[in-house]
């Protein structure tokens, strides 16, 4: 590929490095919009659904639609534009299917802004406890009907929770291993402090 060709689509990573945002400041207001218009709009629907039509069949096919949308949105738009992450599986020559996870540099990371940043990971890890709670309430007052709908909500928004965590604590990472040294270190702060108060 010539090197002018890639001038015109910068690969990932590659932006501006002379680009100043302001951390408040709402670069991407489309995929900000985009990112939760989806994932709220297929909960929406769940909750009026009722209300709205009687007709299951129309009701099921919008949710599957809209978390689709939702899913194909958030791992290639605007996890890559709002947090400058992104995740993918790659299937090698000899057939074995590997998942990458990459982060942007570092030394560009300042060109995602907070606001931004709140934005993607609220919608991200509310929708998918939102769904955990519609299977609970499907289970309990045994509307079976629904928890095909509600499993695969849980699950597409789940793969990309699970995908942009990868990402954000890098792809070596173990995360149980994450979570015991997290948890280890805050018991460890905890005993040091009670025995500094003795």
């Amino acid at each position: 590929m010539d090197r002018q060709d890639s001038r015109e689509s910068p690969l990932f990573g590659e932006e501006e490095e002379n680009f100043k945002v302001k951390k408040s400041t709402i670069r991407h207001p489309v995929a900000s919009f985009f990112h939760l218009f989806f994932r709220t709009s297929a909960i929406l629907v769940y909750l009026l659904s009722d209300i709205f039509s009687s007709r299951f069949i129309a009701c099921m096919v919008t949710i599957i639609l809209l978390l689709s949308c939702d899913f194909w949105t958030v791992k290639n738009v605007s996890g890559r534009l709002l947090v400058g992450l992104r995740w993918w599986n790659q299937v090698d020559d000899d057939g074995k299917s590997r998942w990458v996870f990459e982060s942007k540099k570092s030394s560009r990371i300042n060109s995602t802004s907070t606001a931004e940043s709140q934005i993607f990971w609220l919608g991200l890890t509310a929708c998918p406890i939102v769904w955990i709670i519609f299977m609970f309430s499907t289970i309990f007052s045994f509307n079976i009907r629904w928890l095909a709908v509600v499993i695969m909500g849980l699950v597409l928004q789940w793969a990309n929770l699970y995908g942009y965590v990868r990402c954000k604590v890098g792809e070596k990472s173990n995360l149980g291993n994450l979570a015991k040294n997290y948890l280890g270190a805050q018991i460890f702060k905890q005993a040091l402090k009670e025995t500094g108060r003795s």
